[in-house]
């Protein structure tokens, strides 16, 4: 059997997962990560490309952000558009400068495990956890299978970063938390195209035929969604009828969008989840092994750093002052950001995404948010503040 020692035991090499090993090399703390799947396939996962700017700020830091400061895409605000009539939201006038990067988590996660590697670091691909034992004691164990072979991490603590499908929260006791969620009537039908994108700026559409986006992964690479039914199927859409409903949906006066060859179609339902409680003993929970959000307010993956950044912060306490603080209240100050996202998330899944008839009372309690955003500065500015993601300390500065 494989013996591994270490100090902070991580499974899942997604963002959360290497982020946090980074940043734990970075203050003087060991861990290893285990990821289950093949790393041909962590890498080639197409996920969110939306970076907040303490998501971006963080990478900085920690020496992992070359390539993104080259190829990511500074966004400075995001059109709004409601039957065709289009706004748009300046970031830099409401929040200070701050602002959003397009950068495809994929391209987050090659740079992050490249490095890693490079600094002769422990990652063993295709290697399941098997098993969280012994984690209400002072060295729990991760079992795990690698190159058919059996091995166990033996640590201080575990980090379970393995998504909402992982073994971290299936570990957990059930009676050690409540479940809050919700599945929306609606799911999302992306493509990836190559094409060069038809807006500077993201584009956020509600329409009578349903919700339309613009956005991007690259100056050449455009990603759009259109809303479909929960029981649709990409074998239903001709690539042309695709192109054809987007034009429709996104479509204002003077304004054009360009089609290309799609390359990539999913649907992607929408649902919100999480659980109030993200710790018990010595393990603990960040990211989707913790909380879902839907993809309306480019959260996920943003909200995973932020549960890192936490766990960094009592790790280090732990380790430098010998208190365990910080990592008793891991969940209470997770949980105030996670909140806020989940609001941030649901209030804009409601606002662009059509509910009901058009002219309904839904629909028109919609026409009256759009149009307030458009009149009030203040409504414009928690807009902006939410979606660049707010200071670290903003969310610290009640009881």
């Amino acid at each position: 059997m494989k013996q591994i020692r270490t100090q902070v035991g991580i499974i899942g090499a997604g963002p959360a997962g290497l982020t946090l090993a980074h940043w734990l090399k970075q203050q003087g703390i060991e861990s290893v990560i285990i990821e289950h799947r093949s790393r041909d396939y962590v890498q080639a996962r197409v996920r969110a490309g939306l970076l907040e700017q303490n998501t971006v700020d963080i990478l900085k830091d920690l020496g992992l952000a070359d390539r993104l400061v080259r190829e990511g895409h500074a966004h400075h605000g995001v059109y709004l558009s409601f039957d065709g009539e289009r706004i748009r939201v300046p970031f830099d006038t409401y929040t200070g400068g701050r602002h959003i990067t397009i950068y495809g988590q994929q391209e987050v996660v090659k740079d992050l495990t490249d490095a890693w590697l490079a600094g002769g670091n422990t990652l063993l691909f295709e290697a399941p956890a098997r098993q969280i034992a012994d984690y209400d004691t002072k060295q729990p164990k991760i079992y795990f299978e690698h190159e058919g072979e059996e091995g166990v991490v033996t640590c201080d603590f575990v980090a379970a970063c393995d998504g909402f499908h992982g073994i971290g929260r299936k570990t957990m006791p059930k009676n050690s938390y409540n479940e809050y969620s919700i599945t929306y009537p609606f799911s999302w039908l992306g493509i990836l195209a190559n094409v060069a994108p038809s807006s500077e700026e993201l584009i956020y559409a509600y329409h009578e035929r349903g919700f339309a986006l613009h956005s991007l992964r690259s100056s050449t690479v455009s990603r759009l969604y259109i809303q479909v039914e929960n029981e649709d199927h990409i074998d239903n859409w001709t690539d042309d009828q695709i192109w054809e409903e987007l034009s429709v949906r996104l479509g204002t006066p003077g304004w054009q969008l360009h089609s290309g060859p799609i390359f990539e179609k999913s649907i992607t339902p929408m649902r919100s989840y999480l659980i109030d409680n993200m710790q018990i003993g010595r393990l603990f929970l960040a990211g989707d092994a913790a909380h879902i959000v839907p993809p309306t307010g480019g959260k996920g993956l943003n909200l995973a750093i932020a549960d890192v950044k936490h766990l960094v912060d009592g790790f280090v306490e732990y380790y430098r002052q010998h208190s365990y603080r910080g990592l008793e209240h891991y969940t209470q100050t997770a949980l105030r950001r996670i909140w806020r996202a989940q609001d941030f998330s649901n209030f804009m899944t409601t606002l662009f995404h059509k509910q009901d008839d058009h002219g309904s009372f839904q629909y028109r309690l919609q026409r009256a948010k759009f149009d307030y955003i458009r009149m009030s500065d203040a409504y414009a500015a928690t807009i902006a503040e939410n979606y660049v993601g707010l200071p670290f300390d903003a969310l610290t500065r009640f009881p």
